[in-house]
């Protein structure tokens, strides 16, 4: 019998060894299914076991604890092969019912990504809706074209397309699964949109994602059964892990998994294209992963409950890559699903981009599978990685922020102001926006050129009669394009640049910008 040492533990045939503690080998658990008698529960009913039972009872009655997940998982796609026409065509550029497919590849091979956007329909449609419906059995429009070649001399095709006339529709998803995901909220004053869903100003809301208690990786913590050839529900149907996947972050406790599936054998019940309003487009993708109990620490972790789940509420508001954006709160999923949650001892409202009643039917679909002899377990061929943490891209070169361009002399006024005496301001001065302030220099408004005529005309006395109070801000450390583009989608030319107290450092606008381009543009 073969025997070697791993991570401190004896590994026997692939499996875990602990001296004094029970082994079941997967072996032997496929060998209970085929002759009906192996125990499965799901993730739920495990957690229910465990605190009646205990876990060292768990971990002797159960053979295998079935889990789910349903949720919004963007970096998901399919590599399709359309076979070729005749005369054939070596496609440089394709589309599907206009989502562009990625073309990098043989003549008609090409990989749809979820998150890819209709060139025609924006926000409404992409690729996560396109794999939807070709699961739905629906027909496609496909148009391609070429530069052409000797032996693919076709420029150009139009065609429509069911999922069965396409060679192959391989699902191959790079980061699915995530094993939690940071719950998010917002500070600023605007209304944010986000693949977090619309986040509120002010804390208005919290959002998060993620089944909790019954996620796969949740069950699994220390990879001791998930791994590379690790069989899956995937979509409704069979698929496996093929690796850990892109973003694995196991030092922080958020792997991650690269899985595979035939999508022809899904179901559009547990793949669906979504939308997300002034963001993007995504696919929800349901999985389910048995999780075969081996000993009494695969045993713990399956009986994890919410409450012993913590993840950060993470501010949104401050413009920053996702591990430096400042926490807020670390609060657990079971805090996060009763609907609510405090911050600053205000109560704050919280919502799920993902389905708990998806997963957990997934879970127990899964379950019926096992119990039927239609679906055996696999042990992995290799462990996914345990140790690594994430790196974000190095940029070498330096981005300009509102602190290199934003003016630090900022001329100011009172709500009690008179209208005629900030419009003097203005005209003396030479400036357009005039930021609105209390003695202590907290920002709660802003006129512009526009305001102070309209307002003379309209024979208005004081600022805090016309004063626009909902004011759109900067931050010191954002970019000059986050920025730009805020003013764009808010029609707006300047904005006031404030400090984590809404106190007034500076200003910038798009006159400031226009300069740094017109200067950019004359160095080259």
């Amino acid at each position: 019998m073969k025997i070697k040492r791993f991570l401190g533990e004896v590994l026997l045939e692939g499996e875990y060894v602990k001296k004094g503690e029970r082994i079941r080998s997967v072996r032997e658990i496929n060998e209970k299914i085929k002759c009906g008698d192996a125990v499965v529960l799901t993730a739920e009913e495990m957690i229910r076991l465990a605190e009646s039972s205990g876990v060292k009872a768990a971990a002797e009655e159960v053979d295998v604890v079935t889990t789910g997940t349903f949720g919004a998982m963007c970096s998901s796609g399919v590599f399709l092969n359309f076979g070729h026409s005749d005369p054939p065509i070596k496609m440089t550029e394709c589309w599907l019912n206009d989502v562009p497919v990625y073309k990098g590849l043989a003549a008609v091979d090409g990989y749809l990504g979820a998150a890819a956007l209709s060139e025609t329909r924006g926000f409404e449609y992409g690729g996560g809706h396109v794999i939807e419906d070709l699961v739905s059995g629906k027909e496609i429009e496909l148009r391609a074209e070429s530069y052409g070649t000797d032996c693919y001399p076709r420029r150009h095709v139009e065609t429509t397309i069911t999922i069965e006339d396409l060679n192959q529709a391989i699902l191959v998803n790079p980061r699915n699964c995530y094993q939690r995901y940071n719950a998010a909220t917002n500070s600023s004053n605007r209304v944010l949109h986000t693949y977090m869903g619309t986040l509120l100003p002010n804390y208005g809301n919290v959002m998060f994602t993620g089944a909790g208690q019954l996620n796969p990786l949740c069950k699994d913590w220390n990879y001791e059964t998930i791994g590379i050839g690790t069989r899956i529900f995937l979509g409704g149907g069979v698929g496996y892990v093929i690796g850990e996947g892109t973003q694995h972050d196991p030092q922080s406790g958020f792997g991650t998994l690269m899985i595979r599936g035939d999508l022809k054998r899904m179901n559009s019940r547990y793949l669906r294209g979504a939308s997300f309003y002034k963001y993007g487009v995504t696919l929800y993708v349901g999985i389910g992963i048995p999780i075969p109990i081996i000993n009494e620490r695969v045993a713990k972790t399956a009986a994890l409950r919410d409450d012993e789940i913590t993840v950060e509420i993470r501010d949104y508001g401050v413009p920053s890559r996702p591990d430096r954006r400042p926490v807020v709160k670390r609060v657990t999923y079971a805090d996060l699903r009763s609907g609510k949650v405090y911050i600053n001892g205000r109560k704050i409202p919280s919502s799920s981009l993902s389905s708990y009643k998806m997963a957990k039917e997934i879970s127990e679909v899964l379950k019926k599978w096992i119990l039927e002899g239609l679906f055996l377990l696999t042990e992995p061929v290799e462990s996914l990685p345990r140790k690594g943490s994430l790196k974000p891209l190095r940029v070498r070169r330096r981005e300009p922020i509102v602190r290199d361009l934003m003016r630090r002399e900022v001329i100011t006024a009172k709500p009690n102001e008179g209208v005629e005496e900030a419009a003097r301001k203005l005209i003396v001065k030479e400036i357009d926006h005039l930021p609105v302030t209390t003695e202590n220099g907290r920002l709660v408004g802003i006129v512009t050129s526009w305001d102070l005529a309209r307002a003379i005309a309209e024979r208005r006395q004081v600022l805090s009669e016309i004063m626009t109070r909902r004011v759109i801000t900067a931050r010191e450390d954002e970019t000059i394009d986050a920025v730009a583009w805020r003013m764009a989608q808010h029609n707006i030319s300047g904005m006031p640049v404030v400090d984590e107290e809404r106190k007034v450092v500076g200003i910038i606008t798009t006159d400031d910008i226009s300069k740094r381009l017109v200067e950019g543009i004359s160095r080259r």
